[in-house]
Formats: structure tokens, C-alpha cells, sequence
């Protein structure tokens, strides 16, 4: 008799304590890669416009690239019924978001979907608060495979606390769904999230500008801030022993072939992105990119650098002033390094083994990830004319 009693409070502890999750420990083992409506759409979004999305992941290789979620963000929802169900919008998405990724699923890709932490959502939608565990059922039941929870209107509620209840509700739900918790920095997310969600952005809203500084939009009752990407960059480091397999740091989606970045401006925002380690969120209309933007998000080396399997997230190991050297560590033990150039001119940029972590005495291979070819080998140091506001992004192996 004791004996029973016993077995059944162990199993208590364990179903209550949330220890068995499968299927959630194997999410995001490597950034997640994907695209998100928002960028480029703002809440004008529609079920035509996702489909035709779906078909060029297909018929221009960005599946075969690694990109694998389809991520509606905010704008799908519209009221919740008298059961407090969330309901979408019928205008906009006619056959109803369980059919949507049902056809997303039949291309081989994953779904993904978009809430708040508070009572409305940015655009001033329905948010999850206080019905967090009827909402994760109904994304379950929809075959919902990633969720990107935003801090709208959330007054003085506790993010860790918030976010831990959103989690707990997903696990509950049953279904695995990667959990991207979008609080935009402010309670130093890094700290907590890395037990609560699959990645957590580090700082305000990205916008497709150099080095912009903070700006705010004001929506409703809320304000939103907007930052460049080379502002963003900067507050990545110093984060990186937070980022690993499962728990990535996410400095917002990408900004490549948006607004006015130049080919090396969007070079350069990719390379440090993938050095970073960074879930790759690509937010343009891919249904209207140029072949030099193509060319730019498929580029499977510099891809398999964030992709790589050791989760590292690359660090900046080299700061004169606008001339910056990052370097990631791989799993084969060698290294990926970019030479970033934020000046107006090109310049020579190079850093020594030892700066990245290798052997000074060797000498290594490097090949250059953009050209695609192996330079030779090189006895102690590397140096490379730069480009002004671009990168050169090289293996040493």
C-alpha cells in the first residue's frame, strides 16, 4: 500500500512540476529560421498573401535553404466569442487559420502565429491576458508550430511571470510550439527567459535604417520604439554566454531588402546576424525581391554559421572605433569572423589567430563565405580590404 502511494505521488510531482514535456526540450536546437508578415505588412495581412508567400519558399529554394515557419504576426484576430474563444478575422482569412496551416504543413513548412501578454495586442487586437491556457489549447488544436508573444498593453504586469504563464500554458496544451518572447529588453530577458522560451528579443523593434537611432510611433495608447541595425548590434554585446541550443538571444527579424540598405549595407546586416546567432526572421515581401536580395538570404555557408550545431552565438573581439572584427566558434573547432567596416570609405581590416581563439604559431585556410572560395593559407593573421558600411566574412579552419 505504501508502495502505491508513493509511485503516485512521484508521478504527481513529475506531471505537476511540468518535467515531462516531449518534444518541447528538441525545439530551436539551432536559430529558428523562417518569415514573419510584420516588417513589411504592418496588420494588413491576408490569407492570399501567406499562400502566395508559402509558394515562393517553395519555387525560389528558401525551404531548401533552412528557412522553414511562416509567421503571421498581428492583424489575424478580431474579437473573442461568449466562450472567450479568439476568433479571426473572416474577411481576411476566409477558410480559418486551422486550414491556413494545414496547407502550410502540406508544402512541408511550420506555422507560426502571434499574441500579447496583455488584454490587446500592439494593433489593438484581443491579447491573451487571462485567457492564456484557452488560447494555447485553441493554437494547439489549429497545429500552430511557433508563437511570437508581444508586451503591449501590459501595465504593470511582470514579465517573467507572464511569460512563465504563457509557457506553462503551451506546455499544457500539449502541442511543441517554439516560444518567442518579443518584450523587447526591457527587464533584461536574458536573464530569466532562457528557462521560459526558445529565444527573446533584446532590445526595441528593428527598422531597415543604418545606424538610426531610437525612435517612437505612437499606436492607440501605446508607444512603440524603433531602432537601426547597427544601433541593435551594438547592444548584443555582452550576451552571448546567454545564447545556446534551445535559448537564443534575438536582436528582432531581418530588415534585408527593406527601406534603403544598400547591397553591402544588407550584406552586412545578414553576415553579423548569423554571426550572432540570430533566429533568421527574414521581413521583406519575398514575393517581390530583387535577385541580389535572393542571393543574399540563401547563401548557404554563411547560413550554416548560424545554423551550426555547437550554438555559439559569435562575439566582438576587435573594436577600433569603426572597424570591428566578430568571430564565432564552430563545431568543427574553427572559426567564422567578420571584419565590419561602419565608416564612409573602404579600409584594411585584420585581426590574429589569437584574437579568435586559434593557435597563433599554425598557419590556417581561410576562405572567404561571400566569394565562396578558399583564399590559401595564412601564417598568424588575416587582413582584407573592407568595403564602407559592408563586411568580409571568412572561415578559418
Amino acid at each position: 500500500m505504501k508502495k502505491s502511494i508513493v509511485i503516485f505521488s512521484v508521478l504527481l510531482l513529475i506531471s505537476g512540476a511540468g518535467i515531462a514535456q516531449p518534444g518541447f526540450d528538441e525545439l530551436a536546437q539551432t536559430p529558428p529560421m523562417g518569415w514573419n508578415t510584420w516588417n513589411t505588412f504592418r496588420l494588413d495581412i491576408n490569407e492570399d498573401l501567406v499562400k502566395e508567400s508559402v509558394e515562393i519558399f517553395i519555387s525560389k529554394g528558401l525551404k531548401d535553404a533552412g528557412y522553414e515557419y511562416v509567421v503571421i504576426d498581428d492583424g489575424w484576430q478580431i474579437d473573442r466569442d461568449e466562450e472567450g474563444n479568439i476568433l479571426h478575422n473572416t474577411e481576411r482569412f476566409p477558410s480559418g487559420i486551422k486550414r491556413l496551416a494545414d496547407h502550410i504543413h502540406s508544402k512541408g513548412l511550420k506555422f507560426g502565429i502571434y499574441s500579447d501578454a496583455g488584454y490587446k495586442t500592439c494593433g489593438g487586437f484581443p491579447g491573451s491576458l487571462g485567457y492564456e491556457y484557452q488560447d494555447a489549447r485553441t493554437y494547439a488544436s489549429w497545429g500552430v508550430d511557433y508563437l511570437k508573444y508581444d508586451w503591449c498593453f501590459t501595465g504593470t504586469q511582470s514579465a517573467p511571470d507572464s511569460y512563465a504563464l504563457m509557457k506553462d500554458a503551451l506546455v499544457k496544451a500539449g502541442r511543441p510550439i517554439v516560444f518567442s518572447i518579443c518584450e523587447w529588453g526591457t527587464s533584461q530577458p536574458w536573464e530569466w527567459a532562457p528557462e521560459v522560451g526558445n529565444l527573446w528579443r533584446t532590445t526595441f523593434d528593428i527598422r531597415p535604417c543604418w545606424d538610426c537611432g531610437e525612435m517612437t510611433v505612437s499606436r492607440g495608447m501605446e508607444v512603440e520604439n524603433f531602432i537601426g541595425f547597427t544601433k541593435i548590434l551594438d547592444l548584443q554585446v555582452g550576451l552571448e554566454s546567454y545564447a545556446g541550443p534551445g535559448h537564443w538571444n534575438d536582436p528582432d527579424m531581418l530588415e534585408v531588402g527593406n527601406g534603403n540598405l544598400t547591397y553591402d549595407e544588407n550584406v552586412a546586416h545578414f553576415s553579423l546576424w548569423c554571426i550572432l546567432a540570430a533566429p533568421l526572421m527574414l521581413g521583406n515581401d519575398i514575393r517581390n525581391m530583387s535577385d541580389e536580395v535572393m542571393e543574399i538570404i540563401t547563401n548557404k555557408e554563411v547560413i550554416a554559421v548560424n545554423q551550426d550545431p555547437l550554438g555559439r552565438q559569435g562575439k566582438k573581439v576587435r573594436d577600433d572605433g569603426d572597424f570591428e572584427v566578430w568571430s564565432k566558434e564552430l563545431q568543427d573547432g574553427s572559426r567564422a569572423v567578420v571584419m565590419f567596416n561602419r565608416s564612409e570609405g573602404e579600409k584594411d581590416i585584420g585581426f590574429s589567430w589569437s584574437e579568435i581563439g586559434l593557435p597563433q604559431k599554425l598557419k590556417f585556410q581561410v576562405r572567404d563565405l561571400w566569394k565562396k572560395e578558399d583564399l590559401g593559407k595564412f601564417d598568424g593573421y588575416y587582413s582584407a580590404t573592407v568595403p564602407s558600411h559592408g563586411v568580409i566574412m571568412v572561415k578559418v579552419f
